[in-house]
């Protein structure tokens, strides 16, 4: 089905946010998954087997930080590439996301959608 196409999961509480970059993304020809919170996106991590993560940080139950250690530390996940993907734009908590490994550190309101589309291009393209 998903046969040569990449494989992206938004781990995101705000569905609206979600919904626009599922659908922005799968409009670029890639397979999209969409977990509304932190326990979540690692459960689907597992079941849906992405090639990149996009990861909010501010989520319930578990907040992105949490995730991106968990991933990072599980050697199923720890070559996918995750975007911190949030509007914590502090330089701590941008330092912080790149200690833990993120691969990319997006403040969504300096982007637009097609910026982090052309950014996740990159980022799969290495």
């Amino acid at each position: 089905m998903s046969e040569g196409k990449n494989k992206i999961l938004i781990v995101e509480d705000d569905t609206y946010i979600s919904d626009m970059y599922r659908i922005k993304l799968e409009a670029e020809g890639y397979v999209v998954s969409v977990a509304a919170d932190g326990q979540s996106g690692l459960d689907a991590a597992s079941e849906f087997g992405p090639d990149l993560i996009l990861l909010d940080i501010v989520m319930p139950k578990m907040d992105g930080f949490s995730v991106l250690q968990a991933l990072k530390k599980d050697p199923k996940f720890g070559n996918i590439p995750v975007v911190m993907l949030t509007n914590l734009g502090q330089k701590d908590s941008v330092e912080k996301g790149l200690q833990l490994g993120a691969d990319g550190y997006i403040i969504k309101a300096h982007f637009t959608p097609m910026e982090v589309v052309e950014k996740i291009k990159e980022i799969l393209s290495k």
